[in-house]
């Protein structure tokens, strides 16, 4: 008896799940809900975080199972991740400031040095230049290569953690080779999703980090709206037309080496 009982409900649970109808329901009340309507694709959870982490794991189990059971559970997931979202980790609704670093010229040296000294010369690059983000407060948000993105809460910050990482590959040395640090910074409010930052000001900052020149800082108007110019030592970049960037954007250089 128990037996059929349980089979039953299994199976009412079942037509439920696949029920057309109600998985039409369940992607509809998922726009009316806060957060990203999207959650559950590769880009939503790219993270580290557990809503992003338990929505890559439910994707994964339900991929070949679409249902009204998976949406629900995306829901729920959805809401959790905005929740943490408002909690400080950023929705696009407040300005943050936005950097990218690299270094100038390493491609060329690393294709003469090879592998080896290339991976030597990062690691070391990466312990002088990551721990004065975190420092300051800021969130690597991801490596690239010889570079990094990372985000502040204030511009300020983001100029204090920049100068005490170029002061730090300044002593980096591997096989003769001294290592060239650059950075631009911009402030905006990109979309957070995921693990990653995306959205216009993005670009920016990174093409602004593009035209910057070894042992500089290149910032652009819009971040020096959030520093005290008196204190810094400024040069407005002249010539600076750039592809992706607004046409009436200004930059302006910030002089690192001491």
């Amino acid at each position: 008896m128990a037996r059929r009982v349980g089979a039953a409900v299994a199976a009412s649970a079942k037509r439920a799940n696949e029920s057309p109808k109600l998985l039409t329901v369940a992607k509809l009340a998922r726009e009316l809900l806060p957060g990203d309507s999207q959650f559950g694709d590769p880009l939503s959870t790219g993270g580290k975080e557990q809503p992003q982490l338990v929505g890559r794991r439910l994707a994964e189990l339900t991929a070949e199972r679409p249902g009204f059971l998976r949406e629900a559970g995306l829901s729920a997931l959805q809401v959790w991740q905005s929740v943490a979202e408002a909690q400080g980790r950023g929705r696009g609704d407040r300005d943050i400031a936005i950097v990218f670093t690299d270094l100038v010229d390493f491609s060329d040296w690393a294709l003469e040095a090879g592998d080896e000294k290339a991976l030597e010369l990062l690691r070391d690059v990466g312990l002088a230049t990551e721990p004065p983000v975190t420092a300051h407060g800021g969130e690597v948000v991801k490596r690239l290569g010889d570079g990094m993105m990372a985000v502040f809460d204030e511009p300020s910050a983001a100029l204090d953690a920049l100068g005490e990482a170029c002061a730090g590959v300044r002593e980096v040395e591997v096989a003769g080779y001294r290592p060239r640090f650059r950075a631009g910074l911009h402030v905006g409010r990109p979309r957070r999703i995921g693990g990653d930052y995306l959205g216009v000001d993005v670009n920016v900052a990174a093409r602004v980090a593009e035209e910057a020149e070894g042992e500089e800082v290149l910032i652009s108007d819009r971040a020096l709206e959030h520093l005290d110019a008196e204190k810094l030592d400024l040069r407005r970049k002249r010539r600076f037309k750039v592809k992706g960037v607004p046409s009436d954007m200004t930059a302006y250089r910030v002089a690192l080496a001491s």
